[in-house]
């Protein structure tokens, strides 16, 4: 049993399954920012600290194996999309109770088990090409950015190249815990909802489970008052009046079902 966990941006609810809490490092976070000069990231500096962000995520989170169903399920459903949009992709499952998924600035893309039991197969594509979006349209490397800042991981940063090597295990887990707790704006999650329906219309999918999963979140944080799913929701736009924006859409390309 993993001790110290920290669920963050994320719903815990009792699922039945014998999965453990999503883990983050809670410490050296909420110092000044010290005069971190990260203003000015570039897309491979945000992509090597997303990296190594991730990577410490993965070494201290239970990720499931190759072979577990809820690997293979995922590949089922999304092995064909590894190169997307020019983008190269990787992903994995952590086996949390948690649920959520999200997306880095270097490709990677993690979704939480307890997402995928109840999402169905389109609806989970909708949900990664929502977080497709996320990374295509920048928003991801503007988020690593800030939470080097938050994450205060240097006391100085004299070149944008240099400041992104050589970060200890506790500052790593410092930057995965400030990357996870961004929040994009309402602007750039309506803009990733669009990219998710465009990705979902593109490759031949039914547009309409974006619709049905955005109701299935709406439901569980409606009945989930001052939980954590409400606080991560309430920097996006109301799940239902993106399901409708979406119905909308379907509607005028002739898709709505």
């Amino acid at each position: 049993m993993k001790k110290s966990i920290f669920t963050l941006m994320v719903l815990s609810i009792a699922t039945g399954v014998t999965h453990a809490q999503f883990k983050l490092n809670t410490k050296s976070i909420g110092a000044a920012e010290k005069g971190v000069k990260a203003a000015t990231f570039s897309d491979a500096d945000a992509a090597k600290l997303a990296k190594e962000s991730v990577d410490w995520m993965d070494k201290n989170n239970p990720v499931a194996a190759d072979n577990d169903p809820y690997t293979v399920r995922l590949n089922k459903i999304f092995g064909k999309h590894k190169n997307e949009d020019g983008l190269t992709l990787n992903y994995k499952v952590y086996k949390v109770v948690d649920i959520n998924a999200f997306a880095c600035a270097d490709g990677s893309i993690r979704v939480f088990s307890s997402l995928m039991d109840m999402m169905s197969d389109e609806e989970l594509l909708a949900v990664i090409g929502h977080e497709i979006g996320h990374v295509k349209n920048h928003d991801t490397r503007d988020a690593i950015r800030d939470a080097y800042k938050r994450a205060a991981v240097a006391d100085a940063a004299g070149s944008q190249s240099g400041v992104v090597s050589n970060l200890t295990d506790s500052q790593l887990g410092a930057m995965a815990n400030a990357m996870l707790e961004s929040k994009y704006s309402r602007k750039q999650e309506s803009q990733a909802d669009d990219y998710g329906y465009d990705f979902m219309k593109k490759h031949q999918y039914n547009v309409m489970a974006m619709a049905s999963a955005f109701k299935k979140l709406q439901s569980l944080s409606s009945g989930a008052k001052q939980s954590n799913m409400e606080k991560m929701m309430s920097s996006h736009p109301d799940s239902g009046a993106r399901a409708k924006a979406v119905e909308e859409k379907a509607k005028k390309d002739g898709l709505y079902k």
